[in-house]
């Protein structure tokens, strides 16, 4: 919104941003829910499936750390934060599912 009002935003391209903001946001709350939904029931379906989507989730924050119309520092340092943490729950969720796995064949 911010940005909207105070500079010379291109229509089309703030309504591509907000489309991908709140596409973001659709994707983001999804994966948190099956990564907390598989990691309290300690089931590998839906630990897989936050898995999956912590790719799409990472481009997001590609985008708006690289492509979006108008990048301010205070994004670059978020979106660099963000790109970590999908990196350690990238990891982390490997670690879990291969725990989970070996957990199954006993």
């Amino acid at each position: 919104m911010y940005k909207g009002l105070l500079l010379p935003y291109p229509r089309a391209n703030l309504v591509l941003d907000l489309f991908m903001l709140f596409l973001y946001l659709g994707i983001e709350i999804i994966r948190l829910f099956f990564g907390t939904k598989g990691n309290l029931c300690q089931r590998m379906m839906p630990l897989g499936i936050s898995l999956a989507l912590t790719f799409p989730s990472a481009m997001m924050a590609v985008y708006y750390l690289t492509m979006q119309t108008y990048v301010l520092r205070l994004e670059v340092v978020m979106s660099t934060i963000l790109l970590l943490f999908c990196i350690l729950e990238l990891l982390l969720e490997v670690i879990t599912l291969t725990t989970f796995n070996s957990m199954d064949t006993y």
